[in-house]
């Protein structure tokens, strides 16, 4: 086949992989909006719905440009939604409130404000599918948002999953959350705010994943391309996920052979 038309049909594949995702954008307290990217299944009605919280302050930068929806892609669950997505699940990745668009603290992340924003997402996602579960899910500073919303709208969602998940005050209300709760983290998370020893400390009250292998770090040990977000396991984690939420057999061990860059 001539590379020029392998070149354009590639292209036309990558378009079509996404092509039915939208930016959603809702008033939700006084003068403020929330807005998330939505990607559902194509043709299929998911069973499973999806919240998920990128790390770092939150700030996907979602915006439309020329009719084109645009926002970073870095963090591991945004890269990822795809593949949750495949495996018949519709996912909202959640951007910051216009009212914190330099990025949200972790008191923020904590507060009733955050909650009351996810609560209308919550709202708009079960009167297009009233039938699925709503799980919450977390990744590194992403989990402090998935706990703390959780513990705040426990009646409202089915559970919760945090992956690479920050130490501190900001998670352990899960504790008392009274919902499914699902931990994962790489055994050599190098992010100093996420050491593997941490995690440890909410089992066995809570379900374990731990995973090992993948690709060599990046510089930063807290980067999103490293272990602290499953870089080169990525396809084993979010399978074992999805078993889990659908209470299917998961492994508690994925060990994947270490990979060079």
């Amino acid at each position: 086949m001539p590379r020029i038309l392998l070149v354009a049909i590639l292209a036309m594949s990558s378009t079509l992989l996404f092509a039915a995702e939208d930016m959603v954008t809702m008033p939700t307290r006084q003068g403020v909006t929330q807005s998330y990217v939505l990607t559902p299944p194509d043709n299929v009605s998911p069973d499973v719905v999806l919240i998920l919280f990128p790390g770092a302050q939150g700030k996907i930068n979602l915006r439309k440009d020329n009719g084109q929806i645009k926002f970073g892609e870095s963090n591991f669950l945004v890269r990822e939604r795809q593949r949750f997505v495949d495996l018949g699940a519709a996912t909202a990745v959640i951007d910051v409130p216009s009212d914190n668009r330099s990025g949200m603290d972790d008191g923020f992340r904590m507060g009733q404000k955050h909650a009351t924003d996810i609560g209308f997402v919550i709202d708009d996602l079960k009167n297009r599918w009233p039938t699925a579960h709503v799980f919450l899910v977390g990744t590194s500073r992403g989990t402090i948002s998935a706990s703390s919303v959780a513990y705040r709208l426990k009646d409202r969602i089915d559970g919760v999953v945090l992956t690479s998940t920050m130490q501190g005050s900001g998670t352990t209300g899960v504790k008392r959350l009274g919902k499914r709760v699902l931990f994962v983290h790489h055994r050599f998370d190098g992010c100093h705010e996420t050491p593997y020893a941490g995690v440890k400390g909410f089992s066995p009250q809570f379900p374990l994943i731990t995973v090992t292998g993948g690709r060599a770090a990046a510089p930063g040990e807290c980067d999103p391309y490293s272990a602290h977000g499953f870089y080169g396991v990525e396809a084993p984690v979010v399978e074992a996920i999805m078993h889990w939420i659908r209470q299917e057999a998961y492994p508690t061990e994925i060990a994947v052979p270490a990979k060079g860059n």
